[in-house]
């Protein structure tokens, strides 16, 4: 339900030439304080200033994220039938973020920063399963 509604919400992933444009297209980056100088920065809350559809599927999605991986019956007949990339980039995606929640709770942020965290790396891995699933699937329309 989720993919299919964060589709139905970008279109083209191959629109966005990168991973942060998506992001902060979504509006769930940190907004930046900055006087100019270097070093003069800080970091706030979620920016919120993007589609607010999106943010809301993808911090619901973000939810069951904060387990470890483990490939039981139903995600393999879920993965039947999909290409090799594919399931690659989702292992990857999922061993990721497992180290990467783990480290963030013991450094003791909450679980609510850890979420948004979660929803914008599983973006980022949602846009290069998009591009690489969508420029096959372009080359071969403009071939036709």
């Amino acid at each position: 339900m989720t993919a299919a509604g964060v589709v139905a919400e970008i279109g083209h992933f191959a629109r966005f030439t990168h991973p942060r444009q998506l992001m902060g297209y979504s509006g769930a980056v940190p907004s930046e304080f900055s006087t100019g100088g270097p070093g003069n920065h800080r970091r706030g809350a979620i920016t919120k200033a993007g589609n607010a559809q999106l943010r809301r599927l993808l911090g619901e999605a973000a939810w069951g994220y904060r387990f470890c991986p483990a490939v039981r019956y139903p995600l393999k007949k879920r993965q039947q039938g999909l290409p090799a990339a594919v399931t690659a980039i989702s292992w990857k995606a999922q061993v990721r973020w497992c180290q990467r929640s783990r480290r963030l709770t013991s450094r003791g942020k909450t679980k609510q920063k850890v979420v948004i965290a979660a929803a914008c790396e599983l973006l980022a891995f949602m846009w290069a399963i998009g591009v690489a699933v969508d420029t096959p699937v372009a080359q071969a329309r403009r071939a036709a």
